[in-house]
């Protein structure tokens, strides 16, 4: 079955949409039984599927849970009222004191605080490493090891990782695999064919696409499905059938939006790697952004997300760049239907590796508008911070 078509159809099974198109919202808390038989038999297949209690899931969780699986791979789908929820169960669902794991430097900024706010309070060590070391992270596993988490393409400097390579040294030391795949939204990067163990995603961005919605999911392979399934239920996470039947609609359109995504960015970095004010366009088609010939190999397309290095240090000059902008706007996420636009100092978010780029980093999501009213937006912003430059300088 094509993607497209498996988007369109995937946690469609009759068993969950009862004859009508959408698997419907179905709310639960308590589930009743009417003999002791039947409460003995959903108690012994609760974590298959079956209606034991609301926070093991109603129809719509599990609608939603084939959907993921059928779009990543794996062997099961775990539920987590955010992205970072999903971070943090899925690291949680397999250390134990004593434990290490390998952490890629770029990684989400929420991810590096849990690791040293949490992590490391319960015992838990994390050595961080560069984004672009490929089989030479085996120079960094310990007997202790636990799991090597990743992110490709990484947080606002948009590092693409040899997951493959990684992966390979990882199992040869029993280490798990964890990827933050949100990047792709499991459609441009197929992570169980590339040895990942779980896929991670923020299901907020991409999946819902709305900007309405804070979910996240965590797909396993078969090995450590079981663990992760009920490691999380331990930990009480649980969704609401609301938001899973708003992810559900999301995907229907995940298709289409991401394509759009696509061709819109491509034309606004193509246009600001023109720019004599920009330095270095860090998006991963382009030849500039580290790690461009891993995301020829392993990736299948791109989406609205990217950054772009400034020539101009002033931070003056880049507040007028970024204050008065009619289409973008500034705000913590991603993946909606709306563009966006972030000022970053990365150097602080770095332990491992030293930034390539001196000059301010901007990040930018390219929305569902028209490309040609965001550049003419961005142009106008670069006007500002050109004024602001001039008129300081005479």
């Amino acid at each position: 079955m094509k993607k497209q078509t498996k988007i369109i159809n995937a946690g469609r099974s009759s068993k969950w949409t009862r004859g009508v198109v959408n698997p419907p919202v179905e709310r639960a808390s308590t589930v009743v039984f009417d003999s002791v038989k039947q409460m003995k038999q959903a108690a012994a297949n609760r974590g298959n599927q079956t209606l034991f209690y609301g926070r093991r899931g109603t129809s719509t969780a599990f609608a939603f849970q084939d959907a993921m699986v059928e779009l990543e791979g794996g062997a099961g789908c775990a539920l987590y009222p955010s992205g970072t929820a999903a971070i943090t169960n899925a690291i949680l669902a397999f250390v134990s004191a004593g434990d290490h794991i390998l952490m890629v430097d770029t990684t989400y900024e929420p991810t590096r605080d849990f690791c040293e706010n949490v992590l490391a309070k319960f015992g838990v060590e994390t050595t961080y490493y560069d984004p672009l070391i490929g089989a030479g992270i085996e120079a960094l596993i310990k007997e202790n090891t636990r799991l090597i988490f990743l992110e490709s393409p990484g947080s606002i400097t948009m590092e693409v990782q040899d997951v493959p390579s990684i992966a390979k040294v990882a199992h040869q030391h029993d280490c798990i695999v964890m990827l933050d795949n949100t990047w792709s939204a499991g459609i441009f990067f197929d992570p169980f064919a590339h040895g990942v163990d779980i896929s991670i995603q923020a299901a907020t961005k991409y999946i819902v696409g709305h900007s309405d919605v804070m979910l996240g999911t965590a797909v396993a392979s078969e090995k450590y499905w079981p663990q992760l399934r009920e490691n999380s239920y331990l930990m009480g996470q649980c969704t609401s059938p609301d938001d899973l039947y708003l992810a559900l609609r999301g995907i229907r359109t995940l298709g289409v939006r991401l394509k759009q995504h696509q061709e819109n960015a491509l034309k606004v970095a193509h246009w600001l790697a023109a720019r004599e004010e920009v330095d270095t366009v860090l998006h991963p088609c382009f030849e500039s952004c580290p790690g461009h010939e891993i995301f020829k190999r392993d990736f299948t397309g791109s989406n609205g997300l990217f950054s772009f290095v400034l020539n101009i240090g002033d931070m003056a000059a880049m507040n007028e760049f970024l204050d008065g902008m009619q289409h973008f706007k500034m705000g913590f996420s991603w993946g909606g239907f709306e563009s966006l636009i972030l000022a970053n100092n990365v150097e602080r978010l770095r332990t491992a590796t030293k930034v390539a780029y001196q000059k301010p980093i901007i990040r930018v999501h390219i929305g569902l508008e028209d490309p040609d009213d965001l550049i003419e937006d961005l142009e106008k912003g670069f006007e500002r911070l050109i004024t602001s430059l001039n008129s300081r300088n005479s």
